[in-house]
């Protein structure tokens, strides 16, 4: 009996270990430091951008304030106002947008300011989705679905608003520091309990769709790691799910003060392209 049960043991870490690998780097480009031009800045300080989010927006958000004080060419009227509309000028204006756990009621509540009168106006317009919308039983290909048939009304309806998407912001692994801590998180993988799975599969069919068509804000390969130039990931079969890099978060989730920098410094650069 002991023998079976050891050998079962065996066969589940076999089975865990061969199926899903251990966590690898990926090199990536050499990154260079982002520094605005002037034509950027002067782009961002004469527009009408609209940003709804959650949490980690709060982090970015934050990131743009730490820039700010860094760059005295950087005037942005950065408004907090769920009221865009009402906002009169040239400004960067951000809200929390819907209810963390519910996608669609982020869909939702970004329609309606757009209906509300911003998508009148001409401006930039885009939110972003939390990694709590995901859990390990997300259909994230149904997710993508009704966000990408949104966003083809909205464009139709709204021709003047210049549309960014944003990928979804992932989370790191927690650190397995026992034999039994590694089995779970081995286990986990192979079964697809892992939410960073959903959220994946969602940021490949964004890139798919509108990489190099549509202007993208790619939060998720920002959160790479600074000192290892290179993107965290483990191998589920043929695939690679990427994580966000532990040095950059404050509690697997959040971006701690040089996440922030460098997801601001990405979306400013973005924006300040259009």
């Amino acid at each position: 009996m002991l023998r079976s049960i050891s050998s079962f043991f065996v066969f589940i870490l076999f089975m865990t270990t061969t199926a899903c690998q251990e966590h690898v780097h990926e090199t990536i480009t050499a990154k260079t430091e982002i520094t605005l031009t002037d034509q950027q800045i002067r782009s961002l300080t004469t527009k009408r951008i609209f940003f709804g989010h959650q949490s980690v927006g709060d982090n970015i958000v934050d990131g743009i304030r730490d820039l700010a004080v860094e760059d005295p060419r950087l005037h942005l009227n950065l408004v907090s106002s769920s009221d865009p509309q009402s906002v009169p000028g040239f400004a960067f204006i951000e809200t929390h947008i819907g209810s963390n756990r519910n996608p669609q009621s982020k869909n939702e509540a970004f329609a309606a300011i757009l209906d509300k009168g911003f998508g009148s106006q001409r401006g930039i317009a885009f939110y972003k989705y939390c990694y709590i919308d995901f859990s390990a039983t997300s259909d994230a290909t149904q997710v993508f679905e009704n966000y990408r048939q949104q966003m083809a009304a909205l464009k139709s309806k709204y021709p003047s608003i210049v549309f960014v998407h944003t990928t979804v912001p992932l989370t790191a692994d927690e650190a397995a520091t026992t034999m039994k801590g590694s089995i779970r998180t081995l286990l986990r993988r192979l079964l697809g309990s892992d939410p960073n799975i959903a959220r994946n599969r969602f940021n490949q069919l964004l890139l798919t769709t509108y990489g190099g068509k549509e202007p993208v804000f790619d939060l998720s390969v920002v959160a790479v790691s600074l000192q290892k130039e290179s993107r965290s990931y483990y191998g589920r079969g043929f695939q690679k799910i990427y994580t966000l890099a532990p040095e950059l978060t404050t509690d697997g989730g959040h971006l701690n003060e040089a996440g922030r920098r460098a997801a601001a410094k990405e979306l400013l650069q973005v924006l300040g392209n259009l």
